[in-house]
């Protein structure tokens, strides 16, 4: 009997340790602990996003972090961030083409204890506290426009006139830039028209539109808003194509990048609002490698400066390898 008994209570502490197992086959993480974090972003053919990518690989090592890129149009984001909940990531960096269309997949991110940076791309307004995300780093792309009018309004004290070729219709970014230029600038810097591209940023796009207001408005545009460098080259093209010399147009560009840093040098363009994607990747590495030590993020929206280069602060920057 007293054997029964023994047998009895061995085999049901052996249930108990097998049901303690199998409901926390997971160790606990210590601090520094190897993750797996997932950079997802808008198409890998937009050199920014690309750069973007090869700097969170680059950068993730010093964290501990293994890095996967995902890139794509909403549909592609949405499943990327369902991917790393299947697949138990443990961060995921941000940048998508839909900051809204996101949202109820990022709160099941969330909800399964994935840590969720917001990567160049900010919360829609109203939504800073509620978004589902965990940190922010990027431009303040408000800030830049901002910048790039009050910058006009001192090359043009006795007023100009203005043309915008805005980025991507809808786009949180293009949004911020095009209320920020008009906060900035002076009511004698004068709006003649505004247009943003259909498609994602496309360069050749920017150029059709330039097109259109040089047939409309010609010598009248003193300068060009353009939301970002590569557009810039399209505008550039333009006023090329109608046989106008591109010194005698303002021409602003934003992001930065290799080729604003040459327009800007050859005389082409007049200023780039830099944004760091470098930067921007490395505090978010960062933040998220605080938050998996078991640390806490303080402030949630990080915002990396922006440079305001010209002919005569361009040999103040290093120049960017995108």
């Amino acid at each position: 009997m007293k054997r029964k008994i023994l047998a009895i209570l061995l085999v049901t502490a052996l249930a108990l340790v097998m049901v303690a197992a199998c409901g926390d086959d997971t160790p606990d993480r210590q601090a520094g602990d190897s993750a797996r974090g997932m950079f997802i972003t808008q198409s890998l053919t937009n050199a920014s996003q690309a750069f973007s990518a090869d700097e969170f690989q680059r950068l993730a090592g010093e964290f501990n972090i293994e890095m996967t890129i995902a890139g794509g149009d909403v549909a592609d984001n949405i499943a990327s961030i369902e991917r790393a909940i299947a697949d138990g990531f443990d961060a995921i960096f941000i940048n998508p083409n839909d900051i809204e269309a996101v949202i109820p997949a990022l709160t099941r991110a969330r909800e399964e204890g994935i840590i969720v940076g917001l990567f160049s791309s900010q919360p829609p307004e109203g939504m800073a506290e509620t978004y589902p995300y965990d940190f922010f780093a990027g431009s303040d792309d408000v800030l830049g426009g901002i910048q790039a009018g009050e910058f006009v309004s001192q090359q043009f004290p006795n007023g100009a006139n203005f043309v915008e070729v805005g980025g991507q219709a809808g786009h949180i970014a293009a949004v911020s830039r095009h209320d920020g230029f008009r906060q900035g600038k002076n009511d004698n810097i004068v709006e003649l028209a505004s247009r943003f591209v259909t498609g994602p940023w496309e360069s050749g796009e920017a150029r059709d539109i330039m097109e259109d207001f040089l047939v409309t408005f010609g010598d009248q545009i003193d300068i060009v808003w353009c939301h970002w460098d590569n557009g810039a080259s399209g505008v550039i093209e333009a006023v090329v194509a109608a046989g106008i010399d591109p010194t005698d147009i303002f021409i602003i560009g934003y992001d930065g990048n290799s080729t604003g840093y040459q327009q800007v040098k050859d005389g082409l363009q007049a200023l780039s609002v830099g944004q760091s994607f470098t930067n921007m990747a490395r505090e978010s590495l960062r933040m998220a490698r605080t938050m998996l030590d078991g640390g806490t993020v303080s402030p949630r929206l990080n915002w990396i400066p922006v440079d305001m280069v010209t002919i005569d602060t361009i040999d103040s920057f290093p120049w960017p390898a995108w």
